[in-house]
């Protein structure tokens, strides 16, 4: 994962959808494919892929392509994603029950081992293969489950408290769904994702382009 400090979020993105378009083409039984094909195949820029693959690696061979195996295989380890990746959930109202049952969150390197909560009435709850424990727990949690992904899914006031408590309980990173900026503590990467942002990015555009119609 060293090889990734200092990169882009963008090209970390790109690089996932990379890697899932070859895992596709692994399972249909492609073994080569140019950066052309890919690009024509997932609506993609080949000359995008060529310029990040390049920070990487020379991984393309002339005339032949990209090895499809290969070079899945490059970007999973390249990604971090040839590790394990125990997640704890803090807070399970409905985003955070609809994580622990996530797909995503429950394949590969990812998976949900602990859950907590402060609501008496969740705590002791079973989801999936685990009880809800108390948030003040958190640190026994953390130490019994391996969690080393803590995913925060509680109120905007409570979003700052519980991204520390995940800090001092022994969490290497934080992904923070609450409707709230918390500020990082140095050397704990800390993700913050805003639903709510990108449907207002939709409504922007939505709204230009009504706004276009209009004086059109």
């Amino acid at each position: 994962m060293s090889d990734l400090e200092g990169v882009s979020p963008l090209i970390l993105n790109r690089m996932s959808v990379y890697l899932r378009c070859l895992r596709h083409l692994q399972e249909a039984g492609v073994e080569h494919v140019s950066s052309k094909a890919l690009a024509e195949r997932y609506h993609l820029s080949a000359s995008q892929i060529r310029k990040d693959l390049a920070q990487f690696g020379d991984f393309g061979i002339r005339g032949v392509g990209y090895e499809v195996a290969g070079l899945a295989d490059h970007l999973t380890t390249l990604l971090g994603l040839d590790e394990s990746h125990p997640l704890v959930i803090v807070g399970v109202g409905n985003l955070g029950s609809a994580l622990v049952r996530y797909l995503g969150f429950n394949h590969g390197a990812f998976r949900v081992v602990a859950a907590v909560d402060q609501d008496p009435e969740k705590v002791g709850r079973r989801i999936g293969d685990f009880t809800v424990r108390h948030v003040d727990e958190l640190p026994r949690v953390v130490a019994e489950s391996g969690a080393t992904i803590g995913v925060l899914t509680v109120p905007a006031e409570a979003a700052q408290e519980n991204y520390e408590a995940l800090v001092a309980a022994g969490v290497e990173a934080v992904i923070n769904f609450a409707p709230a900026r918390v500020q990082r503590v140095p050397g704990v990467p800390l993700k913050n994702v805003d639903l709510r942002i990108h449907l207002e990015e939709v409504a922007f555009v939505l709204g230009q382009r009504r706004g276009n119609r209009d004086d059109g």
